[in-house]
């Protein structure tokens, strides 16, 4: 049955655009996201004809969702806790992330048993909800918009519910070459590729990993498999305005003042801003600065590792165990060469918006070296706040490089001595070469701004 207040324009995701946290007093306070999506969302008219679906995630969602007290223009699902923790974290982040990602250590894992198919059938359980909700609410001949892999199989379930709809899915990480993703179960690997290609159109932040689903679908369906699903590519781009304008705020210029201090004048800076993600490769960058000053001992004493490695997933012991291995790294590094009046490498773990940008800002050199990455905005995001222009140490392995590659010193991630010899040609270029590549490379990362990517992509599955 579809609701009264059918909506044209309809977005699916895990997380949406607002949350709630339940206040002492018993009262609801609400939280608005930002990002590409919501100020697409907000782009293409009232929130009588759009609609955000997305799941309650924390005890403040679920009970703005029991009082009906929600934000217009978004139904938050009250999926059961377990079921949501086994969806998201058993297979989303522990499966599907992995797989993509290709972090797996092979000769141990994974191993696909009892208790991952009862996780799956969470994941199918998961994804139906969110399948019933968008046909209940979906206008006659609406377009939906399904993001990422938490909600692979919903194209098909909405699909069989509502054959009248246009049905759009947007992946924002890589997807992994065949042999890699024929690791997973058989039936799950035709599963997965069957639920997307429920879809008018799928679409990936670059050629590469459009060409990934491509060759996947293929190999395990048959060479029809793309019979009637148009597959696309928009290159999410860094928000200029918003970046440019943020970054001059007071708490930033404050922060620059405290950095600045810390790292001592005329030393140059070596900035990454990454969350502690597996794929984001910390680690490995960590040795190939430790590598740069044992190769290169004139920059010991002139130059800072500006590292801001931002806990994430910190319910998953691997997770834990890896931001554990980035902090030791660095402590045995400040240990190793630190001095009374210089600390090698300045790193934080809390996140703080306000420092990152002020440490874009101060960066010289950006290394951005993901073992792989669906996009990496912090390598579009650098070159357009930077304040004297900085060169960019990117790995080939980050979407980025499809478009920021022709200006950046590329990396292979796995290469430590390869990536400290790229240190020290990003600190050694001529000024007026950095700044002539900064200038290139803000161009390129602002092209397609998360406004236009999301209407980008609405007017292509329209088209479709």
């Amino acid at each position: 049955m579809v609701s009264e207040r059918a909506a044209q324009v309809l977005v699916a995701s895990n997380r949406g655009p607002v949350s709630y946290t339940l206040q002492e007093d018993g009262t609801l306070a609400a939280k608005r996201g930002g990002g590409g999506l919501v100020s697409g969302l907000s782009a293409i008219g009232s929130d009588a004809d759009s609609l955000w679906v997305c799941a309650a995630l924390g005890d403040g969602d679920r009970e703005a969702v029991r009082r009906g007290t929600g934000t217009a223009g978004v139904r938050m699902l009250d999926i059961d806790a377990g079921v949501h923790a086994d969806a998201y974290n058993g297979i989303a982040n522990s499966v599907l992330w992995f797989v993509h990602h290709m972090l797996y250590q092979t000769p141990l894992e994974p191993a696909f048993d009892a208790e991952f198919r009862r996780q799956w059938a969470a994941y199918e359980t998961y994804n139906r909800a969110f399948a019933d909700a968008l046909a209940a609410e979906a206008a006659p001949g609406a377009a939906v918009l399904v993001q990422d892999y938490h909600l692979c199989l919903v194209p098909g379930m909405l699909r069989e519910l509502r054959p009248d709809l246009r049905i759009g899915h947007f992946t924002h990480t890589p997807w992994a070459p065949v042999d890699y993703f024929r690791l997973l179960p058989d039936d799950i690997a035709r599963q997965l590729l069957r639920g997307l290609l429920g879809a008018d159109r799928v679409a990936f932040l670059t050629r590469r990993w459009a060409d990934a689903f491509a060759a996947c679908a293929v190999d395990v369906l048959g060479a029809d498999a793309l019979d009637g699903t148009a597959v696309g590519v928009h290159g999410l781009g860094a928000d200029a305005d918003f970046l440019r304008e943020r970054a001059h705020q007071e708490d930033v210029n404050e922060w620059m003042v405290r950095l600045r201090e810390r790292v001592g004048d005329g030393r140059r800076t070596v900035v990454r801003v990454d969350r502690t993600e597996l794929s984001k490769n910390i680690v490995r960058g960590l040795l190939a600065y430790r590598q740069l000053l044992a190769d290169r001992p004139e920059w010991r004493g002139q130059v800072v590792h500006i590292a801001f490695a931002y806990p994430s997933r910190q319910d998953l012991e691997v997770y834990r165990a890896y931001t554990a291995a980035v902090r030791r790294l660095a402590d045995e590094i400040n240990a190793e060469y630190g001095t009374d009046d210089w600390l090698p490498v300045l790193m934080e773990l809390d996140d703080d918006f306000g420092r990152s940008l002020a440490a874009y800002r101060m960066a010289d050199v950006a290394l951005v070296n993901p073992i792989r990455d669906g996009m990496n905005l912090v390598a579009k995001e650098v070159p357009v706040v930077s304040d004297a222009g900085c060169a960019l140490v990117l790995s080939r392995e980050a979407g980025a490089y499809e478009e920021l590659g022709a200006d950046a010193l590329v990396v292979n991630p796995y290469d430590v001595t390869a990536t400290a010899a790229a240190l020290h040609e990003a600190l050694t270029m001529d000024p007026a070469e950095r700044s002539q590549r900064t200038k290139r490379l803000a161009a390129a990362s602002t092209a397609l701004p998360p406004t236009a990517w999301f209407l980008d992509q609405l007017a292509a599955l329209r088209q479709a």
